[in-house]
């Protein structure tokens, strides 16, 4: 995958693979010590899925947080793996 900037995600919309929309892009979240990526934070769209029709976790915001390794791609959604 090619290398894109963190503030060229901002506000992206996130699918899954099966093309259920989950949401925005909310944040990313990072190790500060190796600066490996961990999650997209997804700020769902309101009242199209509920956190309990989703395989991810959640924080206590109620966004899904995504592990990046699921992400698959990234053109004009970011595409994850569901």
């Amino acid at each position: 995958m090619a290398d894109i900037l963190a503030e060229n995600l901002s506000g992206k919309a996130v699918m899954g693979s099966d093309g259920t929309e989950l949401g925005m892009l909310y944040n990313i979240t990072m190790n500060l010590k190796s600066g490996e990526l961990r999650d997209l934070v997804v700020e769902p769209h309101e009242g199209e899925l509920a956190p309990s029709q989703s395989s991810f976790d959640t924080d206590e915001d109620g966004h899904f947080r995504v592990p990046v390794g699921r992400v698959q791609a990234i053109k004009d959604y970011i595409v994850v793996q569901r």
